[in-house]
């Protein structure tokens, strides 16, 4: 395996981002969309208890207690500030908050899906490309501009249209503009804004800008 380039360091925040091998679909439906953010709100913790598939197997008040438990104990191996699923890729903003907490929660993330995933499509082998690519963080300004470019990506990929994506349910934008609730920590970019409009104009401004960078989005994620 690839040694990684970029050395994860505790408290930075990072973009994580990775694809479906051979850039093939790793969502084929709502379920799939679903199951995978389930999996990232359970393993985004560092000390679950059971597997995601006896997680999964519970009561949903027994689910609705674990959770409430694991996040009063506050004890995490990432933040997660921002992400977006996309039928072959998938982005993150997150903190790292353990020593490896970024690899280990990917590593879970990955391969609890990855499992999910072959079974239910009686398929074999790697889902994703390779290891997940991770660019550090190193200013207010590009920790905001990340944050529109992950927002963006199904305008800018002309999966939806922008007044339509406050209701994608498999980003975080929701959670940001208030139409949802969910796991993400939105305090800490909304901070740089006067009020949720604010952020609102400064992802939509940019919308024609995103998809003419669109036939080059692949040079962003080599």
């Amino acid at each position: 395996m690839a040694s990684r380039k970029t050395i994860l360091a505790t408290d930075q925040i990072y973009h994580i981002y990775n694809r479906g091998v051979e850039k093939r679909p790793i969502f084929l439906n709502k379920r799939d969309y679903n199951r995978f953010i389930q999996i990232v709100n359970y393993y985004r913790f560092a000390n679950c208890p059971v597997k995601f598939s006896k997680f999964k197997a519970m009561s949903r008040d027994s689910k609705s207690d674990l959770l409430s438990t694991l996040e009063s104990q506050a004890d995490k191996l990432v933040e997660i500030l921002v992400f977006c699923l996309m039928p072959n890729h998938i982005h993150f903003l997150c903190k790292q908050l353990k020593d490896n907490g970024i690899s280990k929660f990917m590593n879970k993330l990955s391969s609890g899906y990855s499992h999910y995933f072959n079974i239910l499509n009686q398929r074999v082998g790697s889902l994703f490309q390779g290891n997940f690519k991770a660019v550090i963080i190193e200013t207010d300004e590009q920790l905001v501009h990340t944050s529109r470019y992950i927002h963006l990506n199904p305008v800018s990929s002309y999966l939806i249209e922008f007044e339509s994506l406050e209701s994608y349910d498999y980003s975080s934008y929701p959670e940001y503009t208030g139409h949802k609730t969910g796991f993400c920590n939105t305090e800490q970019i909304l901070s740089y804004f006067k009020n949720v409009q604010d952020y609102e104009d400064f992802i939509g401004n940019q919308v024609d800008y995103a998809r003419e960078l669109e036939n080059i989005k692949h040079l962003l994620l080599d």
